[in-house]
């Protein structure tokens, strides 16, 4: 599989498939391809796995396109103004926020990740649930705004604002801190907590949830 992220604020990838290598996508998520490209709709898997999606934020099924011949062409576009990332999971498991998920090569598991800690999961803003993925080969995600790429050391920690927490990688631990001080908390905008990281492990920050963006046309 080859590929190639191209445009601005709005960014796709161009991805060539040889025969018989497969692409998964979410539901909707091819914007052209080759009228050669096969394609199925599935649940990827079990029930189990299908249902477990629809709680990570994605579809319960997901389209398959297998290549039937040499340099066949599938373009997956952002829905949102931002950025794609492409991660190879062969390095190492990544944990990302809900909806992330554009595309995925066959040899790529998706996987849902329950946070093991109560209080992330509910005061964390990204969730009691996220994806993982694991195994080999290219995963693409979908970033809000610009995307910032962090290395975190042994025992470096980091405070995340909630909702720009786009990624990680698995050795990276994940927790909630509360914001200190009443008046901060009260007329700081940062709300009663932060996400905290700490390392050892790669970080992708996002500098335009969706969410946030959300909630400040809401408050027009």
């Amino acid at each position: 599989m080859k590929y190639e992220i191209k445009g601005n604020n709005l960014p796709y990838v161009e991805i060539i498939l040889d025969k018989g290598e497969k692409l998964y996508t979410e539901q909707g998520g091819m914007s052209w391809m080759s009228d050669t490209l096969s394609m199925q709709t599935n649940a990827g898997g079990s029930f189990g796995k299908a249902f477990s999606r629809v709680f990570s934020g994605e579809s319960m099924f997901q389209n398959t396109y297998t290549a039937t011949q040499d340099n066949e062409l599938i373009a997956i576009s952002s829905c949102f103004p931002g950025e794609i990332l492409a991660i190879d999971v062969g390095d190492r498991p990544i944990i990302a926020q809900k909806r992330a998920f554009l595309a995925r090569e066959d040899s790529v598991t998706m996987d849902i990740f329950f946070q093991r800690k109560i209080g992330a999961a509910i005061f964390g803003g990204e969730g009691f649930i996220m994806q993982k993925f694991s195994g080999s080969g290219i995963v693409f995600l979908e970033i809000d705004g610009s995307l910032i790429e962090k290395e975190l050391d042994i025992g470096q920690s980091l405070l995340i604002s909630t909702g720009h927490l786009a990624a990680m990688e698995d050795t990276v631990k994940f927790d909630i801190v509360s914001v200190k001080g009443i008046g901060n908390v009260l007329f700081g905008g940062e709300g009663f907590f932060n996400t905290k990281v700490t390392g050892p492990g790669k970080i992708w920050i996002q500098s335009a949830p969706l969410s946030k963006v959300a909630g400040l046309f809401a408050s027009k």
